[in-house]
């Protein structure tokens, strides 16, 4: 077995597994930041709480936004 190959995989597995901790904090600092500053009148969590499909669709878009400026940052 070519141990290079493994090193390799190994090291992209810590990448991705960065990447993905680094996503989930950066949408949930979004989120919150959103949830604080703009939206004053609306709790996304409350609304969800009680079953607001819209406010679960628009928490979910921010978070994939979030993520897919995060990959095209890291990217580069």
């Amino acid at each position: 077995m070519d141990w290079s190959f493994v090193r390799a995989s190994g090291v992209m597995l810590l990448m991705n597994l960065a990447y993905a901790v680094v996503a989930l904090f950066v949408g949930v600092l979004a989120m919150r930041v959103l949830d604080r500053f703009m939206l004053k009148k609306i709790d996304l969590e409350e609304e969800i709480g009680k079953g607001n499909i819209a406010a679960a669709i628009f928490a979910s878009t921010l978070l994939l936004f979030v993520a897919i400026i995060i990959g095209l940052a890291l990217a580069k």
